[in-house]
C-alpha cells in the first residue's frame, strides 16, 4: 500500500528561509538613566501636596482680612483672633464653675454625648440594616417609615427628647442617635442587598445557617459599605451636636459658642469654629483609614 501525503502549496513558501541583505548596524547611543534627585522630587511634592492648600488657607486668611478691615462688620481680624487664641489654649482645661469651663473639657463633653448617641445608633442601625436587606418583607415594610422620617431635620427631634428624658443632656444624645441611626441602615441595608446573588445559591445548596451566612458571607462583603454608613453618621452627629447644645445649655463646644456670644467675645467664637473643623476632620481622617483597611481591589488577571 502507498501512503500519498499531499504538501500545501503555502508549506514550502513557510518553509523558505529569505535571507535579507545585511545592513550594518549603526550603534545607538545607550539612554540616559532617568535620576530622581531629592531636589527632584522634593519641589514635586511642594508643588502637588504642599502648595495647593496652602495657597487655600492663604486665600481664606486674606478673604477674612479684608472683611475685618471694614470696621462695620465687627469681625476681628486674624491677628487679634491669633492673640485671643493665644490666651485660650495657654489653658485649655481649667474650671472654675460648672458653666465657667476651658475649651478643652467643652470639645471633651461634646465628644462623649457625640460617642454615647453613635454608639446606641450603631448597636440598632446596623443590625437593623442587615434584617432588612437580607428579608424582603421587612424591607418592603420598612422602606416607607425611613423614607418618611430620614429627611426630617435631626433638630426637630430635639423637643420629642426634653419631653421624654426630662433632660438636656440625654435629649441631646437622643438627637445624636436619630441623626446617626439612617445613614447605618441605608448603607448596610444597601450592601446586603448587592451581595452576589451566586453566593446565596451556594449557601442555599450547602444549606448554611443564618448565623454561618451572616458571619462568612455577608459580613465580610457588607463591610465597605458599613464603613461608609459609620463615616457618614459620625460626620452628621458632629455637626449635629453643636447646635443641639447650642439649645439645651450646659457644656459642650456649642454651648461654649452660645456663652461667648452672650459674652460679644467673637474672636472666641471664631476659634471654636476652627476647633469643631479640626476634631471633624481628624474624624474624618480616621474613619477613611479604617475605611481603607477592610477594603479590598479585584486583582485584575
Amino acid at each position: 500500500m502507498v501512503s500519498a501525503v499531499f504538501h500545501s502549496p503555502l508549506e514550502g513558501l513557510a518553509s523558505t528561509k529569505v535571507e535579507a541583505p545585511a545592513i550594518a548596524a549603526v550603534p545607538t547611543p545607550a539612554p540616559a538613566p532617568v535620576v530622581q534627585g531629592r531636589r527632584g522630587w522634593d519641589l514635586r511634592f511642594l508643588w502637588t501636596a504642599v502648595l495647593p492648600p496652602v495657597l487655600g488657607l492663604v486665600f481664606l486668611v486674606t478673604v477674612w482680612a479684608v472683611v475685618a478691615g471694614n470696621g462695620s462688620s465687627g469681625i476681628p481680624t486674624p491677628l487679634e483672633t491669633w492673640k485671643q487664641a493665644l490666651k485660650v489654649f495657654a489653658d485649655p482645661f481649667y474650671r472654675v464653675g460648672p458653666n465657667d469651663q476651658g475649651v478643652g473639657w467643652n470639645v471633651l463633653m461634646s465628644l462623649q454625648r457625640v460617642a454615647i448617641g453613635f454608639g446606641l445608633a450603631a448597636a440598632v442601625g446596623i443590625p437593623a440594616g442587615f434584617a432588612i436587606g437580607r428579608f424582603e418583607f421587612l424591607s418592603r415594610m420598612f422602606n416607607p417609615l425611613i423614607s418618611l422620617l430620614r429627611p426630617v431635620s435631626p433638630l426637630a427631634w430635639l423637643p420629642i427628647g426634653l419631653l421624654v428624658f426630662k433632660g438636656a443632656n440625654p435629649a441631646a444624645i437622643w438627637t445624636i442617635f436619630i441623626c446617626s441611626i439612617w445613614p447605618m441602615i441605608i448603607n448596610t441595608a444597601v450592601g446586603v442587598q448587592r451581595v452576589p446573588q451566586d453566593y446565596m445559591n451556594v449557601a442555599r445548596v450547602l444549606n448554611l445557617s443564618e448565623w454561618k451566612i451572616f458571619t462568612k458571607i455577608l459580613f465580610p462583603a457588607v463591610l465597605p459599605y458599613l464603613l461608609t454608613g459609620v463615616r457618614l453618621a459620625v460626620g452628621t452627629a458632629w455637626l449635629v451636636i453643636v447646635a443641639a447644645e447650642m439649645l439645651t445649655g450646659g457644656v459642650g463646644i456649642g454651648f461654649w459658642i452660645w456663652d461667648e456670644w452672650n459674652n460679644l467675645n467673637v474672636a472666641s467664637i471664631i476659634i471654636a469654629i476652627f476647633v469643631i473643623g479640626i476634631v471633624g476632620l481628624v474624624l474624618e481622617f480616621g474613619l477613611i483609614k479604617l475605611a481603607t483597611l477592610f477594603t479590598f481591589e479585584e486583582v485584575k488577571s
